[in-house]
Parts: structure tokens; C-alpha cells; sequence
């Protein structure tokens, strides 16, 4: 069998969340390559990252599901670390839609960070070294990561131009559905996955949450994970009531998804 994916979840709360860190992970494909999937705020990503051994300067790709705070404001913290480590002119690409990268670029450029985003989507600092650079990424087409990974998104139905993921490499692929109500064409993107990571705020109990902030119940999670035909679903994002006690997630996924149910904490490393 070859060699599978290692996941590190450095940061795995809902947005309200205060006793997790929010959402960020780093997916280690079989080639080596370490990919960025969503960017947390604040330093989750530093601090974690360097917990489990994690330089800023390890990412060269970051695949952005959308421009909540808590999916993308640790960019600028990775970017000032990024440059001080390697100043030589090696930016990170950014991928997402083309409404999360104009939000980004917006957060990037604040007027003290003495940032600039030009037209071709180079983020540079004020020196005129390159920190990032912005790839639009369209659904259904592939995005060639290294010549042995390969990554395409998907949209979802949360915010405009929020989207999934999916990454494969070396006969396997990883599907990240970052924040989404229930999304049937997800499945579609997540047909026959190694794992299926997918948020789940609450449970069914308490769906009228799920509907009026446009996101997921454990069991649509569950319902999208075996409409998909995936391996293995893991549970994230999650929230406050379900931080201590994470069972009544796993059972409702449970009670719709023949396979393997986890929720995900901080700094858990799984390997699929």
C-alpha cells in the first residue's frame, strides 16, 4: 500500500468558539509536500505549528475555503514570520475564490502592515519582496500542486465564495467542506474520498442554529459522508457545548454513516 496523508489539526473551533483554536490544518501528502488548508486567526498557526513541528516557512500552498476571520486572519501573522525566516523572495500561493482573495487582499493591505496587492495578485511588503500570491481557483478544474498532488474546489452554500476542497496524491484524496449548510454537491467532490473532514456545529437537536448561521449537524455530515462513499469522516468546527463532551456528534453521524466517525482537537494528528 503507498504511503497516505497525515493530517494536523492546529486549530478545530467554530468561529464563537473560546475554548479551541480556530480553524487551520496542515495535510502531509505522501510526496512530502505540506499543504495549508484555511489559516485560523491570530498565531494558531505559529503556535501550533511549532508545537508539532511546523515552520511558517513549511507552506507553500494554503488552499482557502472562504473569507471569515476565523478561516483567514492568521495570514497576516504567517506572513511576518514568513518573511523574517525567508527573505528571499519565496511567496506562498494563495488559493481561493476570486471574493475570498478581494476580501483577503483587503485585510492584507490594512494601511500598518505596509502591505500592497498589485493587479496580478503579488502581495508584496513594502521593500517590494514578494509575501504571497493570489491564485483564483475555479470549480471542477484541477489544480496541479507538485507532479504528484493535485487539488480542486468545490462550491458550498455558506457565505458567496465559499468552497471545499479535495487533495490527491498517490491514489488517495482528503475532502475538506470548510463552513456549509447541508450541501449535496459536496458529495460529489467527496465521491469515493479517503476522508471526508466536514464541520459540524451542532446536532439535530438544535438544527435551527445549524439553518440560521448557514451551517452543518453532525448527522448531514454523516448523510454527506455516506452519500459519498468515503472512507472516514471526521467531525470539526466545533463549538462550545460539544468542546468537553464530543459524543453526541460521533453518535449522530454515527446513526447515518457506516464508517468511521472522529471529531477532531486541537493538535491531533491523524494519518489515513
Amino acid at each position: 500500500m503507498t504511503a497516505g496523508f497525515t493530517i494536523s489539526y492546529l486549530g478545530t473551533g467554530g468561529g464563537g468558539s473560546t475554548l479551541r483554536n480556530h480553524t487551520a490544518m496542515v495535510v502531509e501528502c505522501p510526496d512530502g509536500e505540506r499543504i495549508l488548508l484555511d489559516a485560523a486567526s491570530g498565531n494558531t498557526v505559529l503556535r501550533h505549528g511549532e508545537q508539532l513541528g511546523f515552520s511558517p516557512t513549511d507552506f507553500d500552498h494554503c488552499l482557502l475555503s472562504h473569507s471569515h476571520a476565523d478561516h483567514c486572519e492568521g495570514l497576516p501573522h504567517i506572513e511576518m514570520q514568513r518573511s523574517r525566516r525567508n527573505p528571499a523572495e519565496h511567496p506562498m500561493l494563495v488559493y481561493g475564490s476570486e471574493g475570498a482573495l478581494a476580501d483577503l487582499g483587503g485585510l492584507l493591505a490594512y494601511p500598518t502592515r505596509r502591505l500592497s496587492v498589485d493587479s496580478e495578485g503579488a502581495v508584496r511588503r513594502g521593500d517590494g519582496r514578494r509575501s504571497f500570491a493570489f491564485r483564483p481557483a475555479e470549480p471542477g478544474q484541477w489544480i496541479q500542486i507538485t507532479p504528484t498532488v493535485r487539488a480542486m474546489c468545490a462550491p458550498v452554500s455558506h457565505i458567496d465564495g465559499a468552497q471545499a476542497w479535495r487533495v490527491e496524491s498517490g491514489g488517495r484524496a482528503i475532502v475538506f467542506s470548510g463552513d456549509t449548510r447541508w450541501c449535496p454537491s459536496l458529495a460529489e467532490l467527496a465521491e469515493g474520498a479517503t476522508l471526508l473532514i466536514h464541520e459540524a456545529i451542532c446536532t439535530e437537536a438544535d438544527r435551527r442554529r445549524a439553518d440560521e448561521t448557514a451551517h452543518s449537524t453532525a448527522a448531514e455530515a454523516g448523510r454527506i459522508a455516506q452519500m459519498a462513499g468515503v472512507g472516514a469522516l471526521t467531525l470539526t468546527h466545533i463549538d462550545d457545548p460539544f468542546h468537553a463532551d464530543t459524543e453526541l456528534l460521533t453518535a449522530e453521524a454515527q446513526s447515518v454513516y457506516d464508517g468511521p466517525v472522529a471529531v477532531a482537537y486541537d493538535c491531533w494528528q491523524q494519518r489515513v
